[in-house]
């Protein structure tokens, strides 16, 4: 009747689990494709202005201000307004002013207009008439010496009559 049971526990048997699923993932972003540079071609006229991120190039003509990226005016394209660019190539004609941290004037460039820059490069027999400017970066802002409560004094020439509030 009372019979002696053997008290181990039973030795796991070896179940094979499923394997895990991955966790769902962000969707996969496609590769970024090289930009492709989009072409105002010989014989397009555009009224009005061009803007966008990427690269540009006119072939033809432009009647109003371009602000790109990337902008390259090719030996027969013509722009008649201002320029607003990373980096410029000119081969063709630009009516007005350019503003590009890189400026290249081409042999066959015709430029009639301010060029302000940080750099600026122009071939023999390019033509331009009007300023070149530098960028100027700001400056720095200077550390106050003074503590931020305390009032400053006026400069010279700024008191106008006014005492400063204290």
């Amino acid at each position: 009747m009372f019979s002696k049971q053997n008290k181990t526990p039973p030795k796991p048997t070896a179940v094979s689990a499923p394997a895990p699923t991955p966790a769902p993932s962000a969707p996969e972003q496609p590769k970024a494709r090289p930009k492709v540079a989009s072409l105002i071609s010989d014989g397009i006229t555009i009224e009005g202005g061009v803007v966008g991120d990427g690269e540009l190039q006119i072939d033809g003509v432009v009647r109003g201000d371009v602000r790109v990226a990337r902008l390259t005016v090719g030996d027969t394209g013509h722009i008649e307004g201002s320029v607003y660019a990373e980096a410029t190539e000119i081969r063709g004609r630009v009516i007005g002013s350019v503003t590009a941290k890189q400026v290249r004037l081409y042999g066959t460039a015709y430029v009639d207009g301010d060029i302000t820059h940080e750099q600026l490069a122009m071939e023999t027999g390019a033509f331009f008439q009007g300023r070149s400017l530098k960028f100027q970066r700001p400056a720095a802002p200077a550390q106050q010496s003074q503590a931020p409560h305390a009032p400053q004094a006026p400069m010279q020439g700024q008191g106008l009559g006014i005492p400063p509030k204290i």
